[in-house]
């Protein structure tokens, strides 16, 4: 059986959507649910265990050291055993993860737990990328990465109004146990549901030859052209709508808990929608001659406005920034159907899941490193830090993602 099918019937587009995609963003729900869940426990996590913004930012960025350094070897296993059977072991780890996370006493204990989740959930994304190559046509794989990117925006729904609900008559600790049955039951989904596909052909290449393959893309000058605009956006993204927009609202904001909550919300039904948008969008302009690249540069320029008003600290609450937030701040996921089109569908996992390496490995110091740079400054008498912590912060995240943007769009000027 080919790799895709471009001449799918409508039966066969239904037969996928629920019977590989669904199951697989069950996963993705929880992944992106455990990445955002800390913006809104993290005063919880701050009282119970006495620690200030650069602990809490260290805490919540180890998830991502163990995502980004099991991304190789993730693409490996996707490659030769497939995402079904990759995806549902690993989920295990995330619930073995929250469980740790769960009966933590310490600071240590707690960081163990967040990066055993983050182990767990590495291959949220890429193992549906990685079905997605091989059960749909290229053409299609923008509209389908941006419609399943929907779920990872509704587990970031999951980590806003309804985690600070759960939180008004459970402690944290009890919330962490009920995630770890949640993730059970989605890595049971997948591994159940979804239908084994046919032997790829990289089965029976040798482990080190996948391996001098994987070297190659590191070298590939078209892999380092894309990588860096993905790694800025993608970061500052995720390290503020999954910790720092929390303490930004409450900080330079004044809103309580409840009124942070329902900000995260919007934001996160923003960055929903925006996965779907940024897909459907992205798909009706190639099909009208508008490459993904042209698309992802004019997404990036206007993500890049929104950081700065947020640096500017203007109208810190006003939701339509934050729905502008939402929907722009993910648009260089694009870069992952954009590079993966100019390799084989057999090199897709590997490809994909070494840009998502490089990409979440970056968002550990962007995220631990926001936190330190925030403490710099001496906190108030209400315990808040100074806006003038979250301007440097935010306006160096945005010079450093218009650099990148620079440097993307170099080489075609050069051309």
């Amino acid at each position: 059986m080919p790799a895709s099918n471009p001449s799918l019937s409508s039966s066969s587009m239904s037969f996928v959507a629920f019977r590989v995609l669904l199951p697989f963003a069950c996963g993705y729900f929880m992944s992106y649910l455990f990445r955002s869940v800390n913006a809104v426990i993290a005063p919880n996590l701050q009282r119970d265990l006495g620690i200030g913004a650069g602990d809490l930012g260290t805490l919540t960025a180890a998830y991502f050291v163990t995502f980004s350094l099991f991304q190789l070897p993730l693409g490996i296993l996707l490659d030769r055993f497939g995402p079904r059977r990759v995806q549902a072991c690993l989920l295990l780890s995330a619930a073995l993860g929250a469980v740790v996370f769960a009966i933590g006493s310490g600071l240590t204990h707690l960081v163990i737990g967040r990066a055993l989740v983050g182990l767990g959930v590495a291959g949220g994304l890429m193992s549906a990328m990685k079905a997605i190559a091989l059960w749909l046509p290229k053409e299609r794989w923008a509209l389908a990465n941006g419609v399943f990117m929907t779920a990872g925006g509704l587990g970031a729904l999951a980590a806003t109004l309804p985690v600070e609900l759960a939180l008004e008559h459970y402690h944290w600790t009890a919330l962490f146990w009920g995630l770890a049955a949640l993730t059970v039951i989605a890595s049971a989904l997948i591994f159940f549901v979804v239908p084994e596909r046919e032997a790829a052909p990289t089965a029976s290449v040798s482990l080190g030859q996948q391996l001098r393959e994987c070297g190659k893309f590191l070298t590939d000058a078209r892999f380092w052209r894309i990588a860096p605009v993905s790694m800025m956006g993608m970061a500052s993204g995720m390290s503020i709508q999954g910790l720092w927009a929390g303490p930004y609202l409450r900080d330079v904001g004044g809103l309580d808990r409840a009124a942070t909550a329902q900000v995260l919300f919007i934001v996160a039904a923003a960055l929903t929608a925006g996965f779907t948008l940024t897909g459907i969008a992205a798909d009706r302009l190639q099909r009208r001659g508008v490459p993904l690249g042209r698309t992802m540069v004019w997404g990036v320029v206007f993500y890049a406005g929104v950081l700065a008003v947020l640096a500017g600290g203007w109208t810190p609450t006003n939701p339509l920034l934050w729905i502008a937030f939402g929907i722009l701040s993910n648009t260089t996921v694009l870069a992952y159907p954009i590079l993966s089109g100019q390799f084989t569908p057999e090199q897709a996992g590997r490809v994909n899941t070494l840009l998502n390496g490089v990409v979440f490995g970056f968002t550990f110091f962007a995220q631990a490193g926001m936190g330190w740079l925030i403490a710099l400054w001496p906190r108030g008498g209400n315990g808040n830090y100074p806006l003038q912590a979250y301007q440097w912060t935010f306006g160096l995240a945005m010079l450093l993602l218009l650099l990148a943007l620079a440097w993307y769009l170099a080489p075609r000027r050069k051309a």
